[in-house]
């Protein structure tokens, strides 16, 4: 008995030694989440177009408009990417139970026909619903688990990752075209205002890049006919970056809408793949309405309209509507 009772403690330890990696893992994506949204306005707010306010009239507007989109984009973004984490993507509620008893298929069976059964987490899995291994349990309308939120994309969850999409490519996009002037000036050799701050900064992102000593590279420099071309060399990297950041995001937000326009996920469409015609498909503009909700104000905000909530089933994730005329051939 002392033996057992010893090695339950043991064991004990090990799973929240698990649990407190785990946890630990999902902090860290975060933070460097966060660290690349700090980064980027740094570069954008503090270093360009904060001091470009108390330049000239035609600059001092055009940085006004910039810091204004950039804002309002980064506001829409960080509500959507905190949605995305802290939203359950959907829990199969307590001894749930079909309404129709029929043959129980396996976990990876899609066959309406069919009772799906979980044999991981002993309990019947509702339609679209699929095992998530990294959550350990099934998850409603499961589309795949996102590393970058730390969590499982699914029912509950989807517009808001969607949106996530949409607001980090606008946002990345429009980091692109504003450090345009700084790519322009690093390949015609111009020089751009720079604060010495700012070059300082510049100097200990890059040290171990140049190889040279910070300190005296920085005096250097300063007094180099060609001060700005390590400046606009800086800026020029990160617009690099962002064009590339831009153009996977939008591969991946184009592969996410044609799954909304066809009703899909993406663990459907891998396992579905040679279904000849899917059962949910009710065309684009009601597969659209399906996530985003019926009321046209909430379709690009993260939230959804309590009217919404009351009359659309299929936002709570358990029940899907089917294309009536597969339905009336299936139960012809």
């Amino acid at each position: 008995m002392e033996e057992k009772s010893v090695g339950g403690e043991g064991g004990g330890v090990v799973l929240k030694v698990l649990m407190f990696c785990t946890r630990l893992r999902n902090s860290m994506m975060i933070v460097f989440f966060l660290s690349l949204v700090s980064f980027t306005y740094y570069i954008v707010v503090v270093a360009i177009y904060g001091p470009s306010l108390l330049h000239g009239r035609i600059q001092s507007i055009s940085a006004f408009i910039v810091l204004l989109i950039f804002h309002a984009l980064l506001v829409m973004l960080l509500w959507s990417y905190f949605s995305v984490v802290f939203t359950d993507p959907g829990r199969v509620p307590l001894n749930w139970r079909p309404k129709i008893c029929k043959n129980i298929g396996d976990d990876d069976s899609y066959d309406d026909q069919r009772i799906r059964y979980c044999r991981k987490c002993n309990q019947f899995k509702p339609p679209r619903c699929h095992h998530c291994s990294s959550c350990g349990r099934c998850i409603l309308k499961m589309d795949h688990h996102c590393i970058w939120v730390v969590n499982c994309v699914g029912a509950l969850n989807y517009k808001y990752f969607l949106l996530f999409l949409f607001y980090t490519l606008l946002e990345t996009a429009l980091v692109t075209v504003s450090l345009f002037p700084y790519v322009k000036a690093f390949f015609s050799d111009e020089d751009v205002f720079v604060s010495l701050t700012t070059l300082a900064v510049s100097f200990i992102a890059f040290g171990e890049l140049l190889r040279c000593n910070i300190c005296n590279s920085f005096i250097a420099v300063t007094q180099h006919k060609h001060s700005y071309l390590i400046y606009n060399f800086y800026y020029f990297m990160h617009a690099a970056f962002n064009l590339v950041f831009v153009l996977s995001i939008l591969g991946f937000l184009i592969m996410h809408v044609s799954l909304v326009a066809t009703n899909t996920t993406t663990t459907e469409a891998i396992k579905t793949s040679t279904t000849p015609k899917w059962h949910y498909n009710l065309g684009w503009r009601k597969n659209y309405e399906q996530i985003f909700g019926n009321d046209k104000r909430y379709w690009l905000i993260p939230a959804y309209s309590e009217e919404d909530l009351r009359q659309m089933t299929a936002l709570h994730g358990l029940e899907y509507p089917i294309d009536p005329d597969l339905e009336a051939l299936q139960q012809s």
